[in-house]
């Protein structure tokens, strides 16, 4: 059998909230394995056809069909193999952002439980992973594009979730002080002034931030801010002093420090390489 497969790849930079790094189709080839390895997106295959296994940690490899769908957490080691005999088919669609773990959080995907059997809304799925598919493009604009059906895709996720999920104390925090930090990330603001909006002491922000994103509050705001920079030096003409004070930045040579130990490079070389 020959294997067959269609995909996109995103090689700019994505949105912030959520974006699409990639999506495709495949019909493998019998045995057809990757890993054991990690994946530094989430990552949701839709099996189509066929049969396969999935591996996850804590856990003996899990058997798929038609109907059925996984979930790859970031930085989480796994594998996941095609049957010999009847290798599957499946649609997947790989993505990252600040609005993931929280929106994942409302379907009935877990670390410990991350696959659905026989899912009714099968259908649903396979739609909407086409649709990000054929929005696919490395322009911004496909980017926001991509980025709306998927937000649509996970809808279809939550809405077929088996039980009504109640966001926990944590998961409203953090999403709160998110959604504080979007709108006011270029005025000097700091943590005291997220956890006051939040309602909350700072030690009670951090506690919340480091057990759900494993990243403090501050570290969040620094990488939301560096990543707004990203895109203002690849699509503007802006001087990356005026992209310093853009980003809530108030000192550019502070700027250029904190971009380059996020990055690798200067604000300058990065714009070079990306433009």
């Amino acid at each position: 059998m020959e294997q067959s497969k269609y995909s996109y790849k995103a090689t700019k930079q994505g949105l912030v909230s959520l974006s699409v790094t990639n999506v495709g189709w495949e019909k493998t080839t019998p045995g057809h394995k990757w890993g054991p390895g990690i994946r530094d997106h989430y990552l949701i295959h839709y099996v189509v056809s066929g049969k396969g296994s999935y591996q996850f940690p804590g856990s003996k490899p899990q058997q798929f069909s038609a109907g059925d769908a996984f979930l790859i957490y970031p930085n989480t080691e796994i594998s996941y193999q095609a049957d010999e005999n009847e290798p599957w088919e499946y649609f997947w669609v790989g993505f990252t952002g600040s609005d993931a773990a929280t929106v994942l959080s409302a379907t009935d995907f877990t670390a410990e439980s991350p696959f659905l059997k026989n899912i009714p809304y099968g259908s649903r799925v396979r739609q909407e992973v086409e649709h990000i598919y054929h929005a696919s493009g490395n322009q911004f604009s496909n980017a926001v594009e991509m980025a709306g059906y998927l937000y649509i895709l996970l809808s279809v996720f939550m809405q077929g979730a088996a039980l009504v999920h109640q966001y926990d104390t944590a998961v409203n925090y953090v999403q709160k002080a998110m959604e504080y930090i979007s709108r006011n990330y270029a005025y000097p603001i700091s943590v005291e002034n997220i956890a006051s909006y939040v309602g909350i002491s700072r030690s009670q922000l951090f506690r919340s931030f480091q057990s759900l994103l494993s990243q403090s509050p501050k570290e969040y705001l620094s990488d939301y801010r560096i990543r707004q920079a990203c895109h203002l030096l690849e699509d503007t003409t802006l001087s990356v002093t005026a992209i310093a004070n853009s980003v809530g930045f108030d000192n550019s040579l502070y700027f250029s420090k904190a971009f380059r130990n996020a990055k690798g490079a200067s604000p300058s070389a990065y714009r070079k390489q990306h433009q």
